[in-house]
């Protein structure tokens, strides 16, 4: 099985300061990047016609949500797409240097959308994308079949030895992605006094082969995952039973003993994209699909070998009743 394309990440030459990371609630402390291309503040003006750039951040998913996005504005409205592939943080940093015109999935970052929406003003929501995200604790499904309270977080340390790998300290493994990701992992294991280390994978492919072998193998694997994702109609995972979320149990990153929240994905604009982006901007405020949609599209771009651009066009040809009313008149 091809495993999903790792995306050139930049990460890693980033001045960024992390107190915690991941899809739904990321910290972190803004600051210049090394990555991040000189320019006055809202210097990209897509007039209509022109050029939009779109971030693409590390996960299939939202490669084919921006993959649709993309294909419509060119295809159907004559714009030209730029699309950079960027950590999440850098792209929201791409609004204020004029960079970035369009983050097509955002997974919560309230600090994000505090620091940017609220009080630097360069960037505005752009509603639901549609999909609705949920980050989560996964086992294999033959796990939970041989023990069934292992979904329980109750259960864990008592299956801990199960998880222990060479990197994980005499400790349980718990497999985490991309290090950009939104992740309250650390807190979790030591405000539920669990007995495991938060061992990075460094990719959503590093998940996904795991996950793979885990199934085809039947190795002990306890992950960090996410939904929507084209994984779970390949291999049967269980999510883990955290304490339930409730409002503002997430609010002090240190203190998070909780589950994540459902979140309502969103997409973000740059202010001066929306005042100036004209019928580029309508299409991407407009757009909108199911998880089964998008999950279509990611599935032929990782599994199928097809390009974004092939599989976006695929299912654009296939459900013009979907897009149609996303076209701006």
């Amino acid at each position: 099985m091809r495993i999903g394309r790792r995306l050139s990440l930049l990460a890693g030459v980033l001045t960024l300061g992390l107190a915690a990371a991941g899809c739904g609630g990321a910290k972190v402390e803004t600051g210049t990047s090394s990555a991040q291309p000189s320019g006055s503040a809202g210097s990209s003006a897509p007039a209509s016609g022109g050029t939009v750039k779109i971030a693409i951040n590390g996960w299939a998913g939202y490669e084919a949500s921006a993959g649709v996005i993309a294909y419509l504005l060119e295809s159907k409205l004559g714009y030209k797409v730029e699309k950079k592939e960027l950590a999440e943080q850098v792209s929201w940093e791409g609004f204020e240097s004029g960079d970035v015109d369009v983050i097509v999935e955002n997974w919560g970052h309230d600090d994000l959308k505090k620091t940017f929406i609220e009080e630097k003003k360069v960037a505005v929501d752009a509603g639901s994308t549609g999909n609705k995200g949920v980050i989560g604790w996964y086992v294999p499904k033959w796990m939970a079949d041989e023990h069934p309270d292992i979904t329980d977080y109750k259960s864990l340390n008592k299956y801990a030895s199960l998880f222990k790998t060479s990197e994980s300290d005499g400790k349980g493994q718990l497999l985490f992605g991309d290090p950009s990701y939104v992740s309250n992992e650390e807190a979790l294991i030591k405000n539920l006094k669990l007995d495991y280390k938060v061992v990075v994978g460094g990719s959503e492919a590093a998940l996904i082969e795991s996950a793979t072998q885990a199934q085809k193998q039947k190795k002990p694997l306890l992950f960090y995952f996410w939904d929507p994702h084209w994984l779970f109609s390949q291999v049967e995972l269980v999510r883990v039973n955290l304490p339930p979320y409730t409002e503002g149990c997430d609010a002090d990153p240190k203190k998070v003993a909780c589950d994540y929240a459902e979140l309502d994905l969103d997409k973000i604009v740059s202010k001066r994209f929306a005042d100036t982006g004209g019928k580029a901007y309508e299409l991407v405020k407009n757009f909108s699909w199911t998880n089964e949609a998008q999950n279509t599209v990611a599935n032929d771009i990782t599994n199928k070998g097809m390009s974004p651009e092939d599989a976006a066009k695929k299912w654009v040809e296939a459900n013009p009743s979907v897009w149609a009313s996303w076209i701006p008149r």
